[in-house]
């Protein structure tokens, strides 16, 4: 297999955060050593991790640009030190733990060519374990203020078999304009891990850039192989609250506070009924955190508003 070479200008730059994932990252390499779209560069953001990553990279992938950071900047920290140091006018943030098909980023640039109206697209995502199951087809925004991957869980089949665009896409597998990033901004690195990629969509939205989902962009998911447990379920439940703090609409949010305050007591109420797990608590704990911390919010999300491109009713539109 040919190694991966390094590109003087690349039109895509794909970014890999990792921490102590070397097990993952070396497959997930070997995969883009496949890929048939020829003008893209890696690099390899490491959050200090302790079991020799860089120096496995930089000594046996010759060609990816490794960037060693003197702190853990977690998923967000991770990604936006890599877009600020990316050569290519299309950015792909790319989970450590996932193999991409050698046709993926091929396809993603295609659906991007072909949508001048989408600021970024999503891939396919299979659970490596499942590869007949669905991990993302892009993702959903509820109503109620509760993040979903569309059709997490489901077999491989229609609807999910077409193009279509969606709300967002996962940051596991995500590519976006850079110059979009540029006028939206990159990752909250507040949030560290889990739904930073919800705000980012939701910001993308509020300007007015559509994601478009390309089926033909395929990787397959370690599914939480380097995440999970109650770290998740803490940054997930105070994360979610902050999303809707920083994004929701204003006069959208009061219209629809009931739905969001009743999917936020479902959660509790489930968490409650496992409280002997470590998870659960932690889910609550986040949720705490992110209710007595909204406040922080409220002057970037007055600036957001002032800036934002589209009307509520399109923003209802594509909630779910």
């Amino acid at each position: 297999m040919a190694p991966l070479s390094a590109v003087s200008q690349p039109r895509a730059s794909v970014i890999i955060p990792n921490w102590n994932g070397l097990r993952y990252l070396r497959p997930c390499l070997v995969s883009l050593q496949a890929q048939t779209y020829p003008s893209f560069e890696v690099l390899v953001v490491d959050n200090a991790s302790s079991d020799g990553s860089v120096e496995a990279v930089q000594r046996e992938f010759a060609g990816v640009r490794t960037l060693a950071l003197a702190h853990n900047g977690g998923y967000s920290g991770g990604c936006n030190a890599g877009v600020r140091q990316a050569r290519g006018e299309i950015v792909v943030f790319l989970n450590n733990d996932i193999e991409a098909e050698p046709t993926w980023l091929e396809a993603l640039i295609d659906a991007l060519d072909r949508h001048p109206e989408a600021g970024s697209a999503a891939s396919r995502m299979m659970l490596y374990d499942q590869p007949t199951h669905i991990h993302s087809a892009g993702d959903l925004y509820g109503i109620d203020g509760i993040p979903e991957s569309r059709g997490v869980w489901q077999p491989y089949g229609e609807p999910y078999d077409r193009e279509c665009l969606v709300f967002g896409g996962c940051g596991g597998a995500l590519a976006y304009r850079k110059n979009v990033l540029d006028e939206i901004g990159l990752f909250e690195e507040a949030f560290f891990m889990y739904c930073e990629d919800v705000d980012l969509n939701w910001r993308a939205q509020l300007a007015g850039y559509r994601c478009v989902y390309t089926p033909d962009a395929v990787v397959r998911h370690h599914l939480s192989a380097t995440g999970g447990g109650k770290l998740a379920s803490y940054y997930v439940g105070r994360n979610t609250l902050w999303v809707i703090a920083r994004n929701y609409p204003p006069e959208l949010r009061r219209r629809n506070r009931q739905r969001i305050r009743s999917a936020q007591w479902r959660v509790a109420r489930e968490a409650l009924r496992a409280w002997r797990g470590e998870a659960a608590r932690a889910r609550l704990r986040g949720q705490l955190a992110g209710i007595l911390s909204a406040h922080r919010w409220r002057e970037y999300r007055r600036d957001l508003m002032a800036r934002r491109q589209v009307s509520d009713d399109y923003i209802t539109s594509v909630l779910t």
